[in-house]
């Protein structure tokens, strides 16, 4: 048995058609195929502005910069998100010098625990925004996290780096907040190799997302919004002009082909990928007294998560893994206020009985279009044979 987290899912169509490019230009820096893909993840994702960037980290970083310097936020004004995401979530936040406030998750959605979210909120001023975590495709309750955050006027926003496509009723996750960020990394739903989505509906973001994915630079800008900067500047060379600061978190034009071709797929792989969850789901069913189970419904299925009850269990689970040469790693990186970047956060990780279970009995295994209905049953005696 080989079943790795994730097999190469760039196509023999894909390679020749990146040969072709490279063939018929001498231009590979971003241009025209960035924005035929841009344009075509907007329509896809349901959304009025995308900009592609050169990964899901890039996304984050711009997201979170962007909101700080629109809505004015403050040093040490507060983000809150779940224990469980990804370092380059916080890493943007400390960057912009707001102050990270840690939620501890739900077992069912992975998501927010909605009543330590409730707490955390009740119990801490000046909260200007709380960064939703879709993790490993599963919805979070966005609803029921609007209505906590009404009162106060919070922010949110959406990492959907792993929930391409994952469902809220008829809507796709990412189009509930001020804005959303997507991963195209070569081990998500679809890929560009590397790169990212940063998506708006707002307009404004949406200028600050151009000007700070290319160093802050007017040039950027929608035409219209250019030159009329460019005017008001008249002392200052317009290729050159500078409106806000700014990183170089551009793709390429290669990354982008590969892209547009995968995203013509992309819907049948998530499709494949959730009736490889249902397979999944049903093994955990008839093992519910010992796995926690997921909620599935919009689900837009990124790996199998397995997190055991008990400690015993999930040891045997994993070294029956390794037998078998399937591979695996922590959810996501377990509890992030365990590893040693969040140190001065450790005092707050006591109070997280849900994000330390996953920390320690919480495991996942690769989703993907390759994995087969006849795999399951190795999963099944596995199963079986740690009773």
């Amino acid at each position: 048995m080989n079943w790795p987290l994730q097999k190469n899912a760039v196509s023999e169509e894909e390679i020749n058609l990146l040969i072709k490019f490279l063939k018929s230009t001498d231009k590979y820096t971003q241009g025209e195929k960035v924005k035929e893909f841009e344009k075509n993840w907007s329509t896809w994702q349901g959304c009025k502005y995308s900009v592609f960037v050169n990964s899901g980290s890039s996304a984050n970083l711009i997201l979170i910069d962007s909101l700080k310097e629109h809505y004015g936020w403050k040093e040490n004004d507060r983000i809150i998100l779940p224990a469980i995401t990804w370092a380059t979530n916080i890493s943007p936040i400390i960057q912009s010098n707001l102050e990270p406030i840690f939620v501890d998750i739900d077992l069912e959605t992975l998501s927010f625990d909605l009543k330590d979210l409730k707490r955390k909120i009740e119990e801490n001023e000046n909260i200007k925004g709380i960064f939703i975590t879709h993790l490993l495709g599963i919805p979070a309750e966005v609803a029921t996290i609007k209505e906590i955050c009404s009162e106060k006027q919070i922010k949110i926003f959406e990492d959907c780096c792993e929930s391409h496509g994952a469902k809220i009723g008829d809507s796709k996750v990412g189009n509930f907040g001020e804005g959303s960020t997507f991963s195209s990394y070569f081990g998500h739903h679809m890929t560009s190799i590397e790169g990212g989505f940063v998506c708006t509906n707002n307009y404004e973001l949406y200028k600050l997302f151009l000007l700070k994915r290319s160093h802050g630079l007017a040039r950027a800008l929608p035409k219209e919004d250019f030159e009329k900067v460019a005017k008001e500047n008249p002392g200052i060379d317009s290729k050159f002009l500078f409106l806000t600061h700014g990183y170089n978190l551009r793709n390429t034009e290669l990354h982008a082909v590969i892209g547009i071709n995968q995203l013509k797929k992309l819907d049948q792989i998530i499709k494949k990928r959730n009736e490889n969850f249902e397979e999944y789901y049903e093994l955990c069913k008839k093992n519910q007294e010992r796995i926690y189970l997921i909620k599935k419904e919009g689900i837009s299925s990124f790996s199998f998560p397995f997190i055991f009850k008990e400690k015993e269990a999930y040891t045997k689970f994993k070294e029956k893994l390794k037998e078998n040469s399937i591979e695996f790693r922590p959810i996501i990186s377990g509890n992030l206020l365990m590893h040693p970047f969040l140190e001065k956060y450790k005092e707050g990780a006591k109070n997280l009985k849900h994000a330390k279970l996953v920390h320690e009995n919480g495991i996942y295994i690769g989703n993907n279009q390759f994995v087969k209905k006849e795999d399951f049953k190795i999963i099944n005696k596995i199963l079986e044979e740690i009773q």
